[in-house]
């Protein structure tokens, strides 16, 4: 009896159920607010348009009709026309899909190089000083300075918008990658990891990422709806997507000169964006508190 008590064998077991259902009680959590099941759902919705543009758009968003210039929505042209009379719902399904390409991609970039950074600075106290003080250099500069830079050196358009949005990522992530890695460096499995001779880049991406992966991912969520409103921002001003290409922050712009006889060429687009945004921002929040160890206890 005393010898079957003292195995390992007897206190995996006890564990297991904890393991077994935390997900399950993450996923209830998450089902039980309204805000994030409708935020969730809105966003699965407006990603399948993105992707069924091509398929599904009633017209060729590119094709130009002044005959149709400027004209309000109406049963053959569901959302109107634009100042150069090409449908509005159509290229709207195409500016959903720039938009949300540009800043997934630019998320996924920049997260994975400022995670990587992050766990290099927790894990290395040597690295931690030279990658921290370019982390602050990068943080003490306004996210759209950076797209006015790259737009200057590569010129405007969607590529360089995508790098400005994947460096103005980096540094961010990188902060709360390192935060959340140093409480995990604390662990006393970490330490055994090291005393049995296993080798530092198994410890950091087997162990101290999986732990560390949460975190990230509610932090990639919130900054995928900045990281969005940015790029728009730059596409208004001129430095992102240029004319015909079809992005929400450029549609924006293209109707500012109509706001007062044809608002729905600017309000539609802009509508789109804070939409977005907003269900990207109640996701995060809600990932963030179910999510967190603290809420779960």
């Amino acid at each position: 009896m005393t010898e079957l008590s003292a195995t390992p064998a007897a206190v995996l077991p006890a564990d297991a159920p904890a393991d077994r259902y935390r997900r399950p009680s993450i996923w209830r959590k998450l089902r039980r607010d309204r805000a994030a099941m409708l935020a969730s759902g809105f966003l699965a919705i407006v990603i399948a348009l993105g992707l069924l543009a091509p398929w599904i758009a009633p017209y060729d968003p590119y094709d130009n009709n002044l005959r149709n210039m400027l004209k309000p929505p109406s049963e053959a042209f569901w959302l109107g026309n634009d100042g150069q009379g090409r449908d509005l719902l159509s290229r709207l399904l195409y500016g959903i899909r720039t938009t949300l390409s540009m800043g997934l991609i630019a998320v996924g970039l920049g997260g994975s190089i400022g995670a990587v950074l992050g766990l290099l600075a927790a894990y290395f106290q040597r690295l931690e000083g030279p990658i921290m003080r370019v982390v602050d250099v990068l943080l003490s500069f306004p996210s759209i300075l950076f797209g006015l830079a790259i737009a200057a050196v590569l010129g405007a358009g969607t590529f360089s918008i995508t790098v400005a949005l994947t460096v103005a990522a980096v540094p961010s992530i990188a902060r709360i990658t390192r935060g959340a890695a140093l409480v995990v460096m604390q662990q006393e499995y970490i330490a055994a990891c090291r005393a049995i001779g296993m080798s530092d880049l198994r410890i950091m991406f087997r162990h101290l990422l999986p732990n560390c992966a949460s975190t990230i991912f509610v932090y990639l969520t919130l900054q995928l709806g900045q990281t969005i409103l940015l790029g728009a921002a730059l596409s208004f001003i001129g430095l992102g997507a240029q004319p015909p290409t079809a992005e929400l922050g450029t549609m924006a712009a293209d109707g500012r000169n109509f706001l007062f006889f044809a608002p729905h060429v600017s309000t539609i687009p802009s509508v789109a964006i804070f939409m977005i945004v907003l269900a990207f921002n109640v996701l995060g929040d809600a990932l963030r508190d179910v999510l967190d160890p603290r809420l779960r206890q």
